[in-house]
């Protein structure tokens, strides 16, 4: 079996680990194991899973410090931002926790056998139970929130399916101690090996969602990630899907009258935005729109200072690094021309330079309006807001679409603005930025393709639907019906005869 190793990001040491690539015997064991692990997760029903939940969420805050020591050399990634990710993944636990007790995510329905315009109608129940054991591939970006002790994770198993997790290269240590903090929790419930399980390797992720065990698979990455799953997956007899978050160059517009008013701190926010964690995240902002006037031209100004005056950034590994170097050449010689960059800051590790780049309104090619992962922006100067419409419904679409307003702004322009962003986004965010997303009930972290590849979320509460089914009982007898089926049960709101009845206490 080959051995894997781990590279520092910070100064390009490949180092020897103690754990090895998954071969096909090991992968026949973990899918077995997940198989029966399945019927374990069942028979806790809700209430137990909620508990295993907050069970995890405890043992990933008591291991706290070596966890993320073991991200930071691994990724790069500052202490406080890996610090905070690692509270955002208890959290997420948690979280579904609240989503598993409070019971209305199974979308439980009744009606009783009655007469109808078209006959005696039958007994009818149904509700969302689970897919089975699911794949999850993790994050180069982001070795907690999503990766081993991410969401997906922490949805699946609050679905009831046992989850198989790919280790991804850039951090298999802290894929490794993620996974022991969460299976010392299940452990410690008396739960079985097959609840969670992680493999290590290329060949081991495709022979994953390849095996007739797996239900369903997610990803978080590349394009070029998803369609190499999916090539794997297209060779099943049977399809399972695959729910990828992707591609994202998040625009930005700024209106004339935000410059004007705030042109300062709307600078800051994007400096912050954009060079956040390296710029490794899928909701950077890519495109700025800023208007060719005094209040954008100080804005850019101020924008230009701040990439001036910062350093280089650590990227999580050399993959990323080189491609980042590429794409930013890529924009140059499509038209868009440095507008700031920061002082170069050799080093031994996957060192890149912040970019601003700028670009007229006429001359965003369409090379020019792709994702770049890392610290680069480009602002694009427009000169009447009129124009940005047609130019914004060409753009690739996103996870996200964002408008800055301003007292002097048209609420008819802002409005045309946001229908125009809503028809290609998932989310729109007002006199903000599209970093930072929040892990709550209405949460909605999608878009249309390439942004994700499916209607559904991968943060928040409703994920947990991509790991379910829809099945229904007709005419069964009450004692082989799910407790939440049965009548005169009231713990969780249900449609009973088409009436929706609220949970009662």
């Amino acid at each position: 079996m080959n051995a894997v190793s781990t590279v520092d990001p910070r100064d390009g040491q490949r180092r020897a680990t103690d754990l090895t690539e998954t071969d096909e015997s090991r992968l026949e064991v973990i899918a077995g194991q997940a198989s029966q692990a399945a019927q374990w997760l069942s028979g806790l029903g809700r209430l137990g899973r909620a508990e295993m939940l907050d069970a995890i969420a405890a043992s990933l805050e008591s291991r706290r410090v070596n966890l993320v020591a073991a991200a930071e050399a691994e990724t790069g990634l500052s202490h406080a931002r890996l610090d905070q990710e690692l509270t955002r993944a208890a959290v997420q636990f948690r979280m579904f926790g609240d989503v598993l007790r409070d019971g209305g995510y199974v979308e439980a329905a009744i009606d009783h056998a009655a007469d109808t315009p078209l006959g005696r109608g039958p007994d009818l129940r149904r509700m969302l139970v689970p897919l089975g054991p699911v794949a999850v591939f993790g994050a180069s970006n982001f070795p907690f929130a999503f990766s081993v002790a991410g969401g997906d994770t922490a949805s699946a198993l609050a679905a009831g399916c046992p989850t198989v997790l790919k280790a991804h290269p850039s951090h298999p240590l802290t894929s490794h101690a993620s996974a022991d903090a969460i299976q010392s929790a299940i452990r410690d419930m008396g739960g079985p090996e097959g609840v969670i399980t992680t493999v290590y390797g290329e060949q081991a992720g495709r022979s994953l969602v390849r095996h007739p065990t797996v239900r369903a698979a997610a990803l978080t990455g590349s394009v070029g990630a998803a369609r190499a799953i999916q090539a794997a997956i297209d060779e099943r007899p049977d399809p399972i899907p695959l729910y990828a978050e992707l591609s994202s160059v998040n625009p930005i517009v700024v209106l004339p009258g935000a410059a004007a008013d705030r042109g300062d701190r709307i600078a800051e926010g994007l400096f912050a935005s954009f060079t956040a964690s390296g710029g490794q995240l899928c909701t950077k902002p890519g495109l700025a729109f800023i208007p060719s006037d005094p209040g954008g031209e100080h804005l850019v100004d101020v924008l230009r200072g701040s990439v001036a005056a910062s350093g280089g950034t650590v990227l999580l590994n050399e993959r990323i690094r080189d491609a980042y170097e590429d794409q930013a050449a890529a924009f140059e010689r499509a038209g868009a021309r440095v507008s700031a960059r920061s002082q170069d800051d050799p080093g031994a590790g996957f060192i890149a330079a912040p970019r601003l780049l700028e670009v007229g309104l006429p001359g965003l090619a369409a090379e020019i309006a792709d994702e770049c992962f890392g610290p680069l922006m480009v602002v694009v100067r427009y000169q009447d807001v009129a124009d940005l419409d047609a130019v914004l419904a060409t753009i690739p679409p996103s996870l996200t679409g964002s408008v800055h307003r301003g007292s002097s702004d048209d609420a008819a322009v802002v409005r045309r603005l946001v229908d125009v962003l809503a028809a290609h986004s998932g989310r729109i965010v007002f006199d903000g930025y599209p970093t930072g997303v929040r892990v709550s009930w209405a949460q909605h972290h999608g878009g249309p393709w390439p942004s994700t590849n499916a209607v559904h979320t991968s943060v928040g509460a409703t994920s947990i639907r991509r790991f379910l089914r829809p099945l229904a009982w007709q005419d069964a007898p009450e004692w082989i019906l799910p407790e939440e089926l049965r009548d005169g049960y009231t713990a969780i709101p249900r449609r009973v005869d088409g009436r929706l009845e609220s949970a009662v206490e």
